[in-house]
């Protein structure tokens, strides 16, 4: 599996959702059948504490679609700025990071 590298933007007190499709060296969707996601958000890689921790789903397995979500009550306790942000898929036998970039997060001007 190669690195795929997509620079996200995530508002600041809404809830965040992200769909990544992945394919194969043969262009083909990825089966992610029988893997488990990771993925976090740091101010930095050398970074010792994370900022945040992404939830990781597979809306559809066969056809490579992996999502990270962060609800509102994480997105408003993050300051604004840059961050770094990885994927990494665990199919039981190897760890693999799948996909990762930068990550904007932007100050919020409406609450509820």
């Amino acid at each position: 599996m190669a690195i795929y590298v997509a620079n996200i933007t995530i508002p600041g007190g809404a809830d965040f959702n992200q769909t990544f499709f992945l394919e194969s060296v043969a262009n083909t969707p990825l089966d992610l059948t029988g893997y488990t996601g990771y993925a976090k958000l740091k101010k930095s890689p050398a970074s010792l504490n994370t900022s945040a921790v992404f939830t990781v789903s597979f809306p559809n397995r066969p056809d490579g679609r992996v999502k990270i979500s962060l609800g509102s009550t994480i997105t408003s306790t993050l300051r604004p700025g840059r961050y770094c942000y990885d994927i990494l898929l665990d199919s039981g036998t190897a760890k693999t990071r799948v996909v990762e970039g930068s990550a904007l997060v932007t100050a919020g001007i409406t609450t509820a």
